[in-house]
C-alpha cells in the first residue's frame, strides 16, 4: 500500500478545489473501470453540483448500461486529472497524465511507475471501485443510489462476486455501508453484469471444447478473427469471459489470446488458481495483478513464448506443491 498520510483529505481537497475535472481509465474498459470513473462522476455531481466534470475515454459497447461518456473537453490546462484503475501512462485512455500538471491517480493495481502529482496505490484493494467508496466514507461525500450501484458493480466484477482471494473483511465493511445508507437494488446489478446473448454461450461452449493444456497445467486458446466472425462476437468477448473457467481441475492457470483485426495485434487475457503470474506478464509488456493481468503480443509467436514462461512458473508451483 503507497500513498501519502490522509490521502483521503488530501485528494478531496483537490476535488474541491478544482472547477474543471476530468477522469480517465485504461483502454479496453472493463466494469471496474467505468463503474469507478462513472461512480466517481456521479459523486462529484451529487455533492458539487456546479463543476465540470468528463469521463473520457472510447466506448465498450457491452457495458454501456454503466452510464454515458464524454468527449474531452477543449480546454485542459487548468483542469483536475483523475486516473482509476490504471498503473502507468502508456494504458491511460484518451490522454496522457503527464501533460496534466494537477492530477491523481487512485489504483490497485501493483506500483509500475509514478505518473500523477498525487497517488493513492493501494493493492491490497479488491478494485478501483471500492477504493472510490472509500474515499466517498472517509471524507463523508454524499453517495447516492445511482453511484453506489455503479461502483458495486466495478466491485463486484474484479472479485468475481466476492470469490477471489482478494476479498476481505474490509471489503465487506465497505460493501456493508453502502447497503444500509443507499438501498442500492443488488439483483439488477447482478442481472445487467450476467445476463448475455445465446450466441455468446455458444461461443463459450467453442472455448470450452477447444482449450489446450499443457503437462504442467497451462490451459490456451488462440482464438483468430474468422472464429469471433463465425460466432458474431467481438474481439473483447473471449476475455470477459475467461473467469468462467476457474474451476477447471486441468487448468492452473489459463490464457486467452484473441486476435484483434481493428489493432493488428492480440488480446492476452491470462488468469490463475494458484501460481504468481503478473510477474512473467510483465515480461512481455503487460501486467495486472498476481492472479489475474493481461497484455497484448503482436503475433502467435510471442503468444506461445508468454505460454512457456507460464508454464514454467506452474511447474514450479506444482513442484512445491508436491514436496
Amino acid at each position: 500500500m503507497l500513498f501519502k498520510s490522509n490521502i483521503h483529505k488530501q485528494i478531496y481537497k483537490k476535488i474541491k478545489k478544482a472547477e474543471t475535472i476530468i477522469i480517465a481509465r485504461h483502454v479496453g474498459p472493463d466494469p471496474d473501470a467505468l463503474g469507478s470513473t462513472l461512480g466517481l462522476k456521479q459523486i462529484i455531481n451529487d455533492n458539487f453540483p456546479n463543476k465540470k466534470v468528463y469521463v473520457i475515454g472510447s466506448p465498450a459497447a457491452k457495458f454501456k448500461y454503466i452510464g454515458e461518456l464524454d468527449k474531452l473537453p477543449e480546454d485542459i490546462e487548468n483542469t483536475l486529472l483523475i486516473v482509476t484503475d490504471t498503473p502507468d501512462h502508456r494504458r491511460v485512455d484518451g490522454i496522457d497524465p503527464r501533460r496534466i500538471k494537477n492530477s491523481i491517480k487512485i489504483d490497485h493495481h501493483p506500483y509500475v511507475e509514478t505518473m500523477c502529482s498525487l497517488e493513492w496505490i493501494d493493492d491490497k484493494s479488491t478494485s478501483a471501485s471500492q477504493m472510490v467508496l472509500e474515499l466517498a466514507f472517509k471524507t463523508h461525500l454524499k453517495i447516492t443510489k445511482e453511484a453506489g450501484e455503479k461502483l458495486y458493480l466495478g466491485l463486484i466484477a474484479d472479485t468475481n462476486r466476492f470469490m477471489f482471494s482478494y476479498t476481505n473483511a474490509k471489503t465487506f465493511d465497505i460493501v456493508s455501508r453502502l447497503l444500509k445508507e443507499t438501498n442500492i437494488d443488488i439483483t439488477k446489478i447482478y442481472n445487467e453484469l450476467y445476463i448475455r446473448p445465446y450466441k455468446e454461450i455458444k461461443f463459450q461452449g467453442y472455448m470450452s471444447l477447444n482449450y489446450q493444456i499443457t503437462e504442467n497445467k497451462v490451459g490456451y486458446l488462440i482464438i483468430h478473427d474468422e472464429t469471433l466472425k463465425e460466432y458474431n462476437v467481438d474481439a473483447a468477448t473471449p476475455g470477459n469471459m475467461i473467469n468462467s473457467f476457474n474451476h477447471i481441475n486441468e487448468m492452473l492457470v489459463w490464457v486467452t489470446a484473441t486476435e484483434d483485426k481493428e489493432l493488428g495485434s492480440f488480446r492476452i487475457s491470462v488468469r490463475s488458481r494458484g501460481p504468481i503470474i503478473n510477474e512473467v506478464v510483465a515480461n512481455h509488456g503487460g501486467g495486472g495483478h498476481m492472479f489475474a493481468s493481461g497484455t497484448r503480443l503482436q503475433n502467435e509467436e510471442e503468444i506461445f513464448s508468454l505460454i512457456k514462461d507460464l508454464n514454467i512458473v506452474t511447474k514450479e508451483y506444482i513442484e512445491k506443491a508436491s514436496n
